[in-house]
C-alpha cells in the first residue's frame, strides 16, 4: 500500500489538516455529491447518518495520518473493504465514491487546491480503494 510518493503523502496531509479545521463540512459535502451522483447508493446508508459521518471522518484521519506508515493501517482498510460486502458495496462503487470525495475536497480546500494536490488525493483515494476491492474478493 506504498506506492505513493513522499511529496505526495506530504500534500495530503497537509491539505487534509486545512480540511481538519471543519471536517463537518467535508462529511456533509462528500455524502451530499456522492447521493447526487448515485441516488441509489442512498438505501445503502442508515436513515441517520451522523455515525456514518462520524465513521468516515475517523477513518480518514486513520488513513491519512498513516501515509507514511501504511503497515500500520493496512489490515484496517482491509477489514473495512471486507466488511462494505456486507453492505453492499461493490468494487464498480469506489469510483462513484472517490469522485466524491475528490469533488468534496476541491469544494473545501479553495485556493489550496490545484492539480498537484488533485493528483495526491487521487493517488492516495486509489491506493485504499484499490486495498479495499482486493480484500472484498479475497
Amino acid at each position: 500500500m506504498s506506492s505513493l510518493t513522499p511529496a505526495a503523502i506530504e500534500l495530503v496531509q497537509q491539505t487534509f489538516a486545512e480540511v481538519g479545521r471543519n471536517p463537518q463540512q467535508l462529511v456533509e459535502a462528500f455524502y451530499g455529491q456522492l447521493f447526487t451522483l448515485a441516488p441509489d447508493f442512498r438505501p445503502l446508508f442508515p436513515e441517520d447518518m451522523s455515525e456514518q459521518k462520524k465513521k468516515l471522518l475517523q477513518s480518514l484521519v486513520l488513513v491519512v495520518n498513516n501515509l507514511k506508515k501504511p503497515e500500520a493501517v493496512l489490515p484496517a482498510v482491509q477489514e473495512l473493504g471486507r466488511r462494505h460486502v456486507d453492505y453492499g458495496v461493490k468494487p464498480e462503487h469506489y469510483q462513484t465514491v472517490g469522485a466524491a470525495l475528490i469533488w468534496a475536497l476541491s469544494q473545501q480546500l479553495g485556493a489550496h487546491w490545484n492539480d498537484e494536490v488533485k493528483e495526491a488525493w487521487v493517488a492516495a483515494y486509489t491506493l485504499v480503494a484499490n486495498v479495499m476491492v482486493e480484500a472484498s474478493q479475497a
